[in-house]
């Protein structure tokens, strides 16, 4: 898994929660839910690689959110297989990952 996926990965959590409640997650939740997804999709960055991804997916998110119409429930969920991954068919996906690869090489 590379690292603009871990980024996707790392913002979903919290992109889901502002479409949801209209809040964006606390950072205690943020780091967990980043964690664990990560883990089940087979990433395991150490500690310092995974806190940088998500202050990166932090700063990414409000763009995203915006830019890409996530501002529902129903439209975060589209993103997702039946298996809830993120489901790489959906050209949304693809081009979430390649604004996250993009925002890689900046930093």
């Amino acid at each position: 898994m590379n690292a603009p996926t871990y980024q996707v990965g790392a913002f979903i959590p919290f992109v889901a929660a502002q479409a949801r409640t209209g809040d964006w997650l606390r950072t205690d939740h943020l780091v967990e839910l980043s964690l664990l997804w990560m883990r089940a999709n087979g990433a395991h960055p150490e500690w310092r690689h995974r806190i940088s991804i998500v202050r990166m997916a932090v700063d990414l998110a409000p763009d995203v959110l915006v830019t890409f119409g996530l501002g529902t429930e129903k439209a975060v969920a589209s993103l997702f297989t039946d298996g809830g991954r993120l489901d790489y068919r959906v050209p949304l996906v693809g081009q979430i990952h390649d604004q996250c690869a993009a925002r890689l090489q900046r930093a």
